[in-house]
């Protein structure tokens, strides 16, 4: 619509033929300098092609991302996926392995059985070869003899029998007779070796009794002596009291009715003059402030100091201990210098070394706390709302603890799976785990008392005021809990520093490290201990002091009504300082009346001055619209002089003729013409001037100047619409840099993320890569030890295969020997037995 306008008001523009050595008319200046193309849009074209390009390149980067992201997405689910693989195949090589060697132990076992088996089985044919051949020959050999002299051997074998038995049986009863003779005559022995000491112990009693009972005796006759001069003291200290008793009962009568008319005098007071007491609600009552004691306070503040001292100390321990397990999980049973720790144990250093952000707080909520008692305050539990602060970093820390405890108790556990884990390490190791699992459960009892603590100042609904001594009587027994618990892990820590200092593959930094972790855990029990007899020895104060409150014996109910209290503390010592003020002194009637009068026509002058004030702004502003207007004025005839000086120079260096004399004129014509025309200019508008607002700016035109030259108004016109045209690309280019570098720093962020995306997929390469290694490693160990097991077995076999064989030839030259010797034996006892016993026989047969 703005340049249909343009149209009909100026016309169709047609640039004029150039003339031999003319500048084009298409080309003009703007006031920065910029050059204008009426015919063609060079800027525009060059803008529009340069935003496409951007335009390309973004939708060029865009799927580029598209796709890395696409690929990223595959490439994170193939590692989860191999990691699935990897860890179920971990599981299922696990398994058989352990299937492995059961089944390889019962083959040995029965391998080893069967040989022995086997063994056996030949030995018993060899001795069965053997029985038998030995069998046939003695029964070639010996049956002959056997029968001749068969049945006087069995006579004389049947009579020795017989003699053999009544002597041994004879034997035996005599060594039991002995032996019971001597056990009763020891038991006699000591039955009256044991009479004997009862005996001196009944007379060594009987005589102490004596002598203390003469003692007693003594004792009781001279407390009979002070006892009847004391009743008698009594007796008369009696008579003075009765008479004292008459005099206080008569100044009691007195005393009665004083008192009596007293309260009759303040009922009647009260009645008339009191219209509202508030003592009689429990809910008004708790809005009367008590009489303060500075004392009180005094001894709170000095508790509270105390106590933030002992959680500095403690927060100071708990630091130390956090940081040294960090650096602790660190280098032990694997040293992150050397290797790569498990991923187990970084995360736990991970967690570990974010302690001071959840322990810090500890030590900021409890200087809050002791910052909130001062003299001026009523400290009770419905005021303390700081300790509502320090219940939430408590909870907090506990939060912590609980996160960092699983990862605890498994870094406890690989280090007990550690090769140079040793029993009593590990065991110490377990006694740590149950240990931590204590010390987080002390943490959280604790945290449960302080919770319950800071519900009066926040939720006074929630507790009844007569728990509140146990509460503090629980929280004393969960400090020393805490003590035992942190004396339980001293021990254990100490005996695990030892045997682990005992270790061949100790370092120095290990053992740096325990000793720096020891003494923390040694500065933590004793902040404990200092903590637990400190709110031991002052449990007393702490329940004595939730009795304070307003008057006649009643406490505060919630804790709007203890700040509404502690506000009508405040205005009351405001009221007592300004009642101690010294009055000031007062002005005389007539200075005031005088000072009336100055006061009185100093705010009419005030008032005169104000006008006379807003009437010069108000000039002022005028003159500088004037002072502006006149600049644009300036502007404009400065512009004009300019083009006509280099109209004038066209047409003079145009000119063919002389140039040196016409060149002269027209110079002095052409600069009293121009003079003459600004000078006409300057007139006209100062006549009639009418300004023309643009995008350029601000102009002054004259409307009713009938010879000014059309082209003037022309090129003004055309010099507005570019200029406006100039401004709106400007605007657009200006745009579109920054969407470029808006996509700019898009793509950067972009290839950031992707460079961020190589680095974590080439870090998941290499932990897939050190995982495979760490596989095959544990194979090969696997190997190497199941090779060792079998060479150990083996020989272990061969080793009782031989010891086999040679008991079996023991046991069969024992065979042979016995068969030896029954063989030659009965000979031998045969012919002796004849010698020695037939004649007797013979005789006693005859």
């Amino acid at each position: 619509m703005a340049v249909g306008w343009l149209s009909e008001r100026v016309g169709v523009i047609t640039p004029a033929p150039p003339q031999p050595g003319s500048a084009s008319p298409s080309v003009g200046k703007s006031r920065g300098g910029a050059v204008l193309r009426v015919a063609g849009f060079g800027p525009l074209g060059a803008a529009m092609a340069a935003a496409a390009e951007l335009q390309g390149k973004y939708q060029k980067l865009a799927q580029e991302y598209s796709k890395l992201r696409a690929q990223n997405q595959v490439l994170k689910k193939g590692v989860v996926d191999e990691q699935a693989n990897s860890a179920a195949l971990k599981e299922q090589l696990k398994m058989k392995d352990q299937s492995l060697r059961k089944l390889q132990q019962e083959m040995d076992s029965l391998t080893f059985r069967n040989q022995q088996l086997a063994k056996r089985v030949e030995l018993l044919q060899d001795e069965l070869a053997l029985g038998e051949s030995k069998g046939k020959k003695n029964k070639k050999t010996g049956e002959p003899a056997s029968q001749l002299s068969q049945e006087q051997k069995t006579v004389f074998d049947e009579d020795l029998q017989k003699k053999i038995e009544e002597n041994e049986r004879l034997h035996i009863q005599f060594v039991e007779a002995d032996e019971q003779h001597k056990r009763l005559e020891a038991e006699l022995r000591s039955r009256l070796e044991v009479l004997e000491m009862e005996t001196a112990q009944h007379q060594a009693v009987v005589d102490g009794l004596t002598r203390k009972y003469m003692d007693t005796i003594e004792k009781l006759q001279s407390d009979k002596a002070k006892l009847e001069i004391k009743t008698q003291t009594l007796e008369r200290e009696a008579k003075d009291c009765r008479v004292r008793t008459e005099e206080c009962q008569q100044q009691l009568k007195h005393l009665h009715s004083d008192l009596s008319s007293r309260l009759k005098e303040s009922l009647h007071i009260i009645s008339e003059k009191v219209p509202f007491n508030d003592t009689r609600s429990s809910q008004y009552n708790s809005l009367n402030v008590p009489l303060h004691s500075r004392r009180r306070q005094l001894k709170l503040r000095d508790l509270a100091g105390q106590a933030l001292a002992f959680v500095q100390d403690l927060v100071t321990a708990l630091l130390n201990f956090h940081t040294y397990t960090e650096q602790r999980v660190q280098i032990f049973p694997i040293d992150s210098a050397t290797d790569t720790i498990s991923p187990l144990n970084q995360k736990f250093a991970q967690y570990l070394h974010e302690n001071a952000s959840y322990v810090r707080p500890l030590e900021e909520g409890m200087l809050q706390l002791f910052e909130s008692i001062t003299e001026d305050t009523v400290t009770v539990l419905e005021t303390t709302v700081k300790l509502q602060s320090f219940s939430d970093h408590l909870t907090s820390y506990i939060c912590f603890l609980r996160k960092i405890l699983p990862y605890q108790l498994k870094s406890l556990e690989e280090e007990c799976e550690s090769s140079l884990c040793t029993a009593a390490l590990r065991a110490r190791n377990m006694e740590l785990q149950s240990d931590m699992k204590k010390l987080t459960a002390v943490f959280e009892k604790l945290h449960t008392y302080i919770s319950l603590l800071a519900l009066p100042s926040t939720k006074p609904d929630h507790l009844l005021r007569a728990n509140f001594s146990s509460i503090f009587t629980y929280i004393a027994s969960s400090l020393h809990g805490f003590h035992d618990v942190m004396k339980d892990i001293c021990k254990h820590y100490n005996q695990k520093a030892a045997l682990e200092r005992e270790l061949p593959t100790a370092t120095q930094k290990l053992v740096t490290t325990n000793d720096c972790i020891l003494s923390s855990v040694v500065a933590l029990m004793n902040g404990a201990g200092k903590i637990a007899s400190f709110f031991g020895n002052n449990l007393d104060c702490f329940t004595a002091s939730l009795s304070y409150g307003p008057p006649e014996g009643m406490e505060f109910i919630n804790p709007l009504s203890a700040e509404c209290m502690l506000q009508f503390k405040k205005k009351a010592a405001a009221y007592m300082k300004l009642l101690k003020k010294p009055c000031p002194d007062s002005v005389p009637y007539e200075e005031a009346l005088a000072n009336r009068t100055v006061l009185l026509s100093s705010t009419e002058s005030r008032e005169g001055l104000a006008q006379q004030v807003q009437q010069s702004l108000e000039k002022i502003a005028k003159l500088e619209q004037e002072k502006e207007h006149w600049m644009l004025e300036a502007q404009l005839a400065k512009i004009r002089l300019e083009k006509e000086n280099k109209r004038v120079f066209d047409k003079l260096k145009n000119n063919i003729g002389n140039p040196q004399i016409e060149f002269t004129q027209d110079i002095s014509l052409m600069l009293d013409a121009s003079e003459q025309e600004k000078e006409d200019a300057i007139e006209k508008v100062l006549r009639e001037p009418v300004k023309s607002t643009s995008l350029v700016g601000m102009l002054t035109v004259t409307t009713e100047n009938e010879e000014a030259p059309a082209t003037t108004t022309r090129e003004d016109l055309i010099k507005n619409h570019y200029m406006a045209r100039i401004v709106e690309l400007t605007s657009q280019l200006q745009l579109a840099d920054s969407k470029a570098v808006h996509f700019h720093a898009e793509c950067r962020a972009l290839a950031k993320r992707l460079a961020l995306g190589e680095k974590a997929k080439e870090a998941s390469l290499e932990e897939m890569r050190v995982a495979k290694q760490n596989v095959t490693r544990l194979q090969d160990e696997l190997t190497t030890t199941k090779r060792s097991y079998e060479d150990q077995l083996s020989m272990m076999s061969d080793h009782l295969c031989s010891m086999n064989e040679t008991l079996s030839k023991q046991r069969e030259e024992i065979d042979t020997l016995k068969l030896a010797s029954k063989v030659c034996k009965p000979i031998a006892v045969g012919s002796s037995l004849v010698s020695l016993h037939f004649p007797p026989l013979l005789g006693f047969s005859a």
